[in-house]
């Protein structure tokens, strides 16, 4: 597992932000239970070598912050991550004859980044997902995001964690290598109260898993929806359509949206719908299907409710498999809904790593998260933290082939 934050750099950051021992000890004891591993252990292979990190120079960005990329490696997985947005750049992985690709969608340079990414790779935050009108109620006060989605807050308003150049540490065990990221986020930022302080840890061990652990404290009651954004395409990025690629869900519901993309409030079954992914299917299947909520959304970009948790607390959330090339990613979560959205505004303009034009359904994504609108919703989970207790959640994606 990562390593645990040293206790002292825990309680100074505390006391700084006058958040307490309570809060502190709530903190270091989110960076301890950190699993790292399910399912079981893939045997070592042609490939694999030691865990080894570097770090190097990315860029700047318009405002003059130093951006860095840090590669880690287990010697078959390769990732690589910016300190910008705390962004998933690049998750290189064999086929079933061995040859190495990319599957993220990205660019090569901060300068896209800055103009044109939406949301590639990144650590959303505060809040992932839609706020409608921005607004929400807590303990008797409203408080209001400013909209960058028609009439609605998205991804934690028009600059959110994604836009932030997040801190920095090497985490390193016998069996995983990866980066732990620190943001601090100023009471009022967004307009989201409390002085909020995340971190969130990216490692990658030598089973092939890929876990990303969240934890967060806050001075004051706030809310909070933390994910990662990560555009998948399992034949490699930039290779064209996802439609033959196959997807499982561990959903037997969903959530549905109106006209602007927030949810009613319903939580709906799959069944007999194009939503129901509880069998492995196209994700072109019934993409095009008339149904209204498809055509609302372009596509899927929905919530999905999950199943109940098992071990650890950790729910199996999805497989996906790219029948051509073999590569196969299976996802479990600690959260209540995974948002699939299949790409539905990627409209050509993007030219990403490889050179390649990204166009609608060259992507899918799998955002582990709360539900969409939660504060708005009291029937859905909460996604309040208050003083003296830690946010924390962990999501891990096993890459492997068929």
């Amino acid at each position: 597992m990562p390593d645990k934050l040293p206790r002292r750099q825990v309680l100074r950051t505390a006391g700084a932000l006058g958040l307490g021992a309570a809060t502190a000890g709530a903190l270091e004891g989110a960076a301890r239970a950190v699993p790292d591993q399910v399912g079981t252990p893939l045997r070592a292979g042609p490939g694999r070598g030691r865990l080894t990190i570097r770090k190097a120079p990315f860029g700047r960005t318009s405002a003059g912050e130093q951006v860095d990329v840090y590669t880690f490696t287990n010697g078959r997985i390769t990732i690589s991550m910016l300190t910008r947005g705390a962004t998933l750049q690049r998750v290189e992985t064999p086929d079933s004859r061995g040859r190495i690709r990319n599957i993220s969608l990205g660019f090569d340079n901060l300068a896209d980044y800055e103009k044109l990414s939406p949301y590639f790779g990144a650590t959303i935050g505060r809040y992932g997902n839609r706020i409608a009108r921005g607004r929400f109620t807590l303990d008797g006060k409203t408080y209001q995001i400013p909209p960058n989605d028609g009439p609605n807050a998205l991804h934690g308003g028009p600059v959110g964690f994604d836009k932030k150049v997040w801190k920095a540490r090497v985490v390193q065990t016998a069996s995983s290598v990866g980066v732990a990221f620190t943001y601090v986020s100023p009471n009022g930022e967004m307009g989201f109260p409390g002085t909020l302080t995340t971190v969130v840890t990216y490692t990658l061990n030598t089973r092939d898993q890929l876990t990303i652990h969240y934890e967060a404290v806050t001075n004051r009651p706030t809310v909070l929806n933390l994910t990662n954004h990560v555009y998948l395409n399992l034949a490699g990025e930039g290779s064209g359509s996802i439609d033959d690629q196959v997807l499982r869900l561990n959903a037997p519901a969903y959530t549905p949206v109106n006209t602007t993309l927030i949810p009613t409030g319903q939580i709906a079954p799959v069944k007999g719908t194009p939503f129901d992914f509880n069998r492995p299917t196209r994700i072109g299947a019934r993409l095009r299907d008339n149904h209204p909520q498809l055509v609302i959304a372009r596509g899927y970009d929905h919530n999905f409710v999950l199943g109940r948790p098992g071990a650890g607390g950790l729910r199996p959330t999805a497989q996906a498999w790219d029948p051509d090339s073999g590569r196969k990613l299976t996802v479990h979560t600690t959260e209540p809904g995974v948002q699939v959205y299949t790409g539905n505004f990627l409209d050509g303009t993007f030219q990403g790593i490889s050179g390649k034009s990204y166009r609608q359904g060259d992507a899918f994504t799998l955002e582990t998260q709360h539900f969409p609108d939660s504060p708005n919703h009291p029937n859905f989970p909460s996604t309040v933290l208050r003083p003296g207790n830690a946010f924390r959640s962990t999501t891990i994606f096993t890459f492997g082939t068929r």
